[in-house]
């Protein structure tokens, strides 16, 4: 048998190879933190760290989510309180008009703040987070609500997807009724389509009870996606703020055949604060527009401006309930936020040393196992340079 040093450093090389392989998988598995490179490895430990990884990216995106739905949220619950704090401003303003001793001029003044409080509540319906109106519900791309100047005409805009689309949507316009009988009262005077195709008031009614019942709810860690009614609902439309009648409210009304749904709506806007307001704005005006010189019709005007604001006060006392109670909600829905998504990251911690202690390379055993690899490595390169020199049998064929 003649043995070639051919033969040899053929041996040799793949040796040194196998020696070379073994402190590349050392090394990444330092830089990886993975025990194993492939599932061949160890199946078991593969499948159930596929489950680990599979769960923690969902927690991921969950808590990625709900840093953006916290945030809308946030925004609402502002909204809303700074809503109580324009009615319970406006209600000093109406108590202050109402005493008999303030001057035209005064009342004027008055009343000029109250209109502006009124367009300060559309402003705060209309707030937007990054590019969403807050208050849209189901459309964020539409500004829910304008005001005339005069505080009178209230318009609603919104996209249900049988008439319309973002960029045109329904158009419901509403009127802010006065009289001596019925103070203040929201009336729908007209109501269109995108095409300019007119809504009969039933079909408005209809439509103004499908935005105030749309909802939002969201699979975020908080509920079980089995039982929709469970999870968060993270929608809330103007009129519901207005109303203090949530989506699961009207859902219920809806289903109740004892009560009309719209009555009941209509009852609550009547009382709103931007109704409230606005029926305190039109009440003083109309003192304002009695000739002064006629002292019977100013003496007469001026009984009916303080019964009119004694029964706003009174509506406005009840009304700050309603919407203290919608602010508290959305209070509690933000605080739930904040403790799923606590939740949310210890899962994630949990599943990470999970996933470590399953998966995961103890450092100090990889960092001796790649030094002893390395030496093993450079002893192989060493003998590889003390191989016998080239010899004659290796040029005969």
């Amino acid at each position: 048998m003649r043995v070639t040093n051919t033969a040899t450093y053929r041996n040799f090389t793949t040796s040194v190879n196998s020696v070379h392989q073994q402190l590349n998988r050392s090394l990444n598995k330092i830089s990886s933190g993975e025990l194993y490179e492939k599932a061949a490895e160890s199946p078991l430990s593969y499948y159930r760290g596929k489950r680990i990884d599979d769960q923690y990216l969902d927690a991921l995106g969950k808590s990625t989510l709900l840093t953006d739905i916290k945030n809308r949220l946030y925004q609402q619950e502002l909204g809303a309180r700074d809503i109580q704090k324009i009615l319970a401003n406006g209600k000093n303003k109406v108590q202050e008009a109402r005493t008999g001793t303030s001057s035209d001029e005064s009342l004027q003044t008055l009343r000029d703040d109250l209109l502006q409080k009124q367009h300060e509540i559309i402003d705060d319906l209309n707030a937007q987070y990054e590019n969403f109106y807050i208050y849209g519900g189901n459309d964020l791309s539409t500004p829910p609500f304008s005001l005339s100047a005069d505080g009178k005409t209230l318009t609603f805009s919104h996209s249900f997807p049988q008439h319309s689309d973002a960029e045109n949507p329904v158009t419901i316009t509403m009127e802010l009724k006065y009289d001596q009988t019925t103070p203040y009262s929201f009336e729908i005077t007209g109501a269109t389509t995108k095409d300019g195709t007119a809504i009969n008031t039933n079909d408005a009614q209809d439509l103004i009870i499908a935005a105030m019942s749309e909802q939002g709810r969201m699979d975020i860690g908080y509920g079980d996606i089995r039982d929709r009614e469970t999870l968060l609902d993270t929608f809330t439309g103007g009129f519901n703020v207005l109303t203090g009648l949530n989506s699961d409210k009207i859902i219920n009304l809806e289903k109740d055949t004892t009560i009309d749904t719209w009555t009941e709506i209509q009852n609550r806007l009547n009382k709103s604060p931007l109704a409230l307001i606005g029926g305190a704005v039109q009440a003083i005006d109309t003192y304002l527009a009695v000739d002064p010189t006629d002292p019977d019709a100013r003496t007469a005007a001026k009984e009916q401006l303080h019964k009119d604001l004694g029964t706003t006060i009174q509506d406005m006392t009840e009304t700050e309930h309603w919407v203290s109670t919608v602010y508290s909600d959305l209070g509690n829905k933000y605080r739930l936020l904040e403790d799923t998504d606590t939740k949310l990251k210890t899962l994630q911690d949990s599943l990470t040393e999970q996933y470590t202690n399953l998966l995961g390379a103890d450092p100090y055993e990889s960092i001796m196992e790649m030094y002893n690899n390395q030496y093993a490595y450079n002893a192989a390169l060493r003998v590889g340079n003390n191989l016998m020199n080239t010899s004659l049998f290796d040029f005969v064929r």
